[in-house]
């Protein structure tokens, strides 16, 4: 790939990894066990949802073949997405749901924190906004994680199951490749291998608190997402998220 290529592939994926995120946590909107998560969790995918188009849009800029944020965020076939599997899986139940956003935002505030000093002025514009949205997501979902871990017989091995389930996932968070050697090279990306141990140290605080086994949980095995490889939620995923546009091509609201 040119350099231009590896840095469309790089603003992509993390473009497809809050896409992604972002419709799962749609989906509990007037489905949350009370009203106040049946806010929060759309306001959350909400926020996840203004970092995608800022990605896309971005990414349509740096591709320079005329695609916008729609074309790249809904009309791609299934192999083109390049997000984390961790994201697509269903959503499970509550508890699941929650441990997988906090994985995920507690791994992304860092992410975000080491862009600000990125030398793409774009992508240190978007960090500086995204880390915000981030922080907050890391502290409302990391409440959920203990008060279930810590919480009833129920909540607490509905918690346990739900590591069980996530824990091959988690190892894709740290894979670097080309692409991340590329920009981490350049000072315009992070690497996210490097964030790893800081992400082993706080979570590991949450879990403390949530009585919570989190040993070897990013010793995952499961991978391919970064190179189009997805589980089987992927495809009725984009069924859903990209009915409007294959039924309505070329639709804007």
């Amino acid at each position: 790939m040119t350099d231009k290529e590896m840095l469309f592939e790089y603003v992509l994926r993390l473009a497809d990894d809050h896409l992604v995120l972002a419709h799962r946590l749609s989906e509990w909107c007037g489905h949350a066990p009370m009203l106040e998560e049946d806010l929060a969790l759309p306001n959350i995918s909400l926020d996840l949802l203004g970092q995608a188009r800022s990605l896309y849009s971005y990414a349509g800029e740096i591709e320079g073949k005329g695609r916008g944020e729609d074309e790249l965020a809904y009309v791609r076939p299934e192999h083109d997405y390049h997000n984390l599997l961790l994201l697509e899986l269903d959503n499970g139940d509550f508890a699941r749901t929650m441990l997988r956003l906090y994985l995920f935002a507690a791994f992304m505030e860092l992410f975000w924190e080491s862009m600000l000093s990125s030398k793409d002025e774009a992508l240190a514009a978007i960090a500086a906004k995204a880390i915000k949205e981030t922080r907050y997501h890391v502290r409302h979902s990391a409440e959920w994680v203990i008060r279930l871990g810590d919480g009833t017989a129920e909540s607490a091995r509905r918690m346990s199951e739900a590591m069980e389930d996530l824990q091959p996932y988690c190892s894709e968070l740290f894979e670097t490749d080309a692409v991340t050697e590329f920009v981490a090279k350049q000072g315009i990306g992070t690497d996210p291998a490097t964030l790893e141990d800081a992400w082993q140290a706080d979570i590991a605080k949450i879990f403390r608190e949530a009585r919570l086994d989190g040993d070897g949980l990013a010793d995952g095995y499961q991978t391919g997402g970064r190179n189009g490889r997805h589980t089987e939620a992927m495809g009725f995923l984009l069924a859903d998220l990209q009915y409007m546009q294959r039924a309505y091509p070329g639709m804007e609201w």
